[in-house]
Formats: structure tokens, C-alpha cells, sequence
């Protein structure tokens, strides 16, 4: 064996030793690029447009790399095999994934006030109450946050998930058919939403009307585990620009205009009726999540029962 090698054994040995005595494992190496998924709906797109992240973590020599999405169910299939570190998606997406053993974690919350998501008919459609829906072809992203709203909307109508015929669509595509007839109904979040109104949609039912829902920041387990310093200052990042978007709505509105190309009046009254509120998940949030992934295992949606608090990373607000 060489002088050199063995030097380099002599290093590790001790580093172990001394990591044995200490009780703490050799720090992990800074991470060169942070890779963000995030998709149109939400604050991610303005706070990408401000450059506000890059600004924090240049001092720490880090990038970021900002991945796009339509969705939150492949947001969170990024996190799992770890091509993205942290990302934003709404109460299903992590469910569906917990159920799949993805590597990630919930980090942070964003309570919703209840009017960025709903479920939209034409306008000259004959479906005028939650009980009309009987029968009817629904579009909604499988996974996806739409798809637990029209669930609790079913169950707030008395109806059965066999009472109508599920088109499981991507936004794009479920916008399409939806302008097209193709399908009778439409649940989606905004901006979608906010542009099926200005199409002159009418909204039969607002999340609000039928559940309590949150939207979450989860991140890689790995990546969680080796930079919890880091998850904690995106958190607060976010945190930060969350009190600047409701302070700034009309600049946020600007800004997502800009960012996404979407029509200025709908990402407008998105804004003017988003919440944008960063929170640590509390006992409140876990529950309402756990009842949501009990009625999607009720319903035969998912395979077998998960706990949510198991994958639930605890974010101390002022860390």
C-alpha cells in the first residue's frame, strides 16, 4: 500500500473515530445547484421571476436550477428519484406518493382559503346542483388535488365515485376537452380555473364549499436528511415572500403574468383570492390530510392506508 493511501485510510479512521465520540456524523458537503419543480399555479413562478432565491444562496455559493412542471404528481415523482430537491404541490400528490414509498418529506404548508380550486361546467350547461353530476364525464389530473375535491364534492352530494365517469387529464388536456365537450365537467385549480371563468365557466362548487384543503413544499428525504440547514432557509425564503405577496398583489400578479403568459385578468383574480402563507405543519394540518387520505383508501383510490405523519419533517418557523 502506498504512503499516500494510507494517509488518506488514516484521515477517514479518524474522521469515524471522532464522529464516534462526538456523536455527530461528518458534515455533509454543500450542495452546488438547488433543483426547484414548480408549476404555474401558486407563488413559485413570481418568486422565480424576482430572482429571490438566487439572491439568498449565492452568498453560500449554491444555483438554482428551476424545473417546470404541469402538475404536482410529477413535481413529486422528480422528488422521489431525487432529479428535483424541493418542490410545491397540493393535498394529493403527496398522498399518492407516500402510497408509492416515494423518498420524500412534507416541510412546509400553505393553508388554503378555499376558492383557488373548484369544479366548473359550461355555461349553458344543464348541471346546476352537486347532484347533477350523476352520470356526467368529469376531467381532473389523476393524483392531483382536483382529484380530492371532486371526491369530497361527491361525497358532500350523497353520490358514489361509480355515479360519474372519471377522465383522468393533464390541465392542458383536460382544458381542451373541456372547451371541445368532450367532458361535462371540469375540477381544476387556478389559474386554469380563473381562465375557464373568464371563458364564461360557471363554478358549481369552490373547494371551499366541500373541504378544508392545504398545498404543501416537500422535499427529497435524502436531500432533507444531509441539508436540513438548507430546506429550513427555503422554507423561510418562501416564508418571506409569502408576506410580500399579500402585501403586493397587484406587483405578484404582474410578476406570474410575466413568468407564465398567462392572461393578465385571470392570474389577477387568482392572486386577488390566493392565500399565500407559509406555516411549520401543525397537528390541524396532519388531520386534515390523514382525512383525506382515508376517504381516497376508502374509496378503493389507493391501495393500502398510509400514515401522514410518518413522512412529516417538523420546521422549526424561526430556524
Amino acid at each position: 500500500m502506498s504512503k499516500s493511501r494510507r494517509l488518506v485510510l488514516a484521515a477517514v479512521a479518524a474522521t469515524l473515530l471522532l464522529s464516534q465520540f462526538t456523536g455527530k456524523a461528518p458534515a455533509a458537503e454543500q450542495p452546488k445547484e438547488i433543483r426547484i419543480g414548480f408549476q404555474k399555479a401558486g407563488i413559485f413562478p413570481a418568486v422565480k421571476q424576482r430572482g429571490t432565491l438566487e439572491k439568498v444562496f449565492k452568498e453560500q455559493g449554491i444555483t438554482i436550477k428551476w424545473v417546470e412542471f404541469q402538475f404536482g404528481p410529477p413535481i413529486l415523482e422528480a422528488i422521489n428519484t431525487g432529479n428535483v430537491d424541493f418542490g410545491y404541490a397540493g393535498d394529493t400528490p403527496p398522498i399518492f406518493a407516500q402510497v408509492a414509498r416515494a423518498n420524500l418529506l412534507y416541510v412546509a404548508a400553505v393553508p388554503s382559503i378555499g376558492y383557488n380550486q373548484g369544479i366548473v361546467v359550461p355555461e349553458n350547461s344543464p348541471i346546476r346542483t352537486l347532484a347533477d353530476l350523476k352520470g356526467k364525464k368529469i376531467g381532473f389530473g389523476k393524483g392531483s388535488s382536483a382529484h380530492n375535491t371532486l371526491v369530497a364534492t361527491l361525497e358532500k352530494a350523497k353520490l358514489a365515485w361509480s355515479d360519474i365517469t372519471p377522465v383522468y387529464l393533464n390541465p392542458a388536456d383536460a382544458a381542451a376537452a373541456f372547451a371541445s365537450g368532450n367532458i361535462d365537467a371540469w375540477s381544476i385549480w387556478d389559474p386554469y380555473l380563473s381562465l375557464a371563468e373568464n371563458g364564461k365557466a360557471r363554478v358549481i362548487a369552490f373547494s371551499k364549499d366541500v373541504q378544508e384543503s392545504n398545498s404543501f413544499f416537500l422535499a427529497n428525504k435524502d436531500f432533507t436528511g444531509k441539508h436540513g440547514d438548507i430546506v429550513a432557509l427555503l422554507n423561510r425564503t418562501f416564508a418571506a415572500e409569502g408576506e410580500w405577496a399579500r402585501a403586493n398583489r397587484a406587483e405578484v400578479a404582474a410578476r406570474l403574468h410575466e413568468a407564465t403568459a398567462v392572461d393578465k385578468a385571470a392570474v389577477t383574480r387568482a392572486v386577488e383570492r390566493s392565500d399565500y402563507t407559509v406555516v411549520p405543519i401543525n397537528d390541524r394540518i396532519i388531520a386534515t390530510q390523514q382525512e383525506t387520505a382515508d376517504r381516497f383508501h376508502k374509496l378503493g383510490l389507493i391501495p393500502r392506508p398510509v400514515q401522514v405523519k410518518d413522512i412529516v419533517w417538523e420546521w422549526k418557523q424561526g430556524a
